[in-house]
């Protein structure tokens, strides 16, 4: 009897139809393994990555909101992009110039190097002010200076610094 059982297991591998079912599945397998790698393919696509290392600076979005396709969802602020504004009366302008080292001192923190990039060609007022000669002293205006993107990461965004010339 088990004679009989396998002889009719190897009729049933040796009929004609067996060999192009082996091909079939074997076709199935390989569009599964095409399919699978299009899927990953598709979410590497979908999944968005930094640059570079950033401070997160703002999140527009929260999970469960509908977001447009090629809106952002966050902001970031890489350190190279931290800047401090400060402003200065008509008396210091001339002494600050692009290029020219300050020390930033904060709370907290120890003292920072920056360099100053930009400086300001027009006046602010303090308010309130009416422009003349006696009201001269309420004239400022805005300098911006960059502290080593090493050294930036340090600092927060609206905190408070001193800044002093070097």
């Amino acid at each position: 009897a088990e004679v009989r059982r396998l002889q009719r297991e190897l009729d049933v591998a040796r009929l004609p139809g067996r060999s192009a079912q082996l091909q079939a599945q074997a076709a199935q397998v390989e569009a599964a393994r095409a399919a699978l790698a299009q899927a990953d393919w598709t979410l590497n696509q979908k999944a968005l990555r930094a640059p570079t290392g950033a401070l997160v600076f703002d999140t527009l979005y929260r999970e469960g909101e509908w977001v447009a396709p090629g809106s952002p969802v966050v902001r970031l602020l890489p350190p190279g992009n931290i800047k401090v504004r400060f402003f200065v009366p008509q008396a210091a302008l001339a002494g600050l110039q692009p290029g020219r080292e300050v020390t930033l001192r904060c709370d907290g923190c120890q003292p920072l190097p920056a360099r100053i990039d930009y400086v300001a060609t027009e006046a602010e007022y303090t308010p309130p002010v009416i422009y003349s000669n006696d009201t001269r002293d309420k004239l400022v205006f805005l300098v911006e200076a960059r502290p080593a993107p090493a050294q930036a990461a340090r600092l927060h965004p609206g905190q408070p610094v001193t800044v002093e010339p070097r």
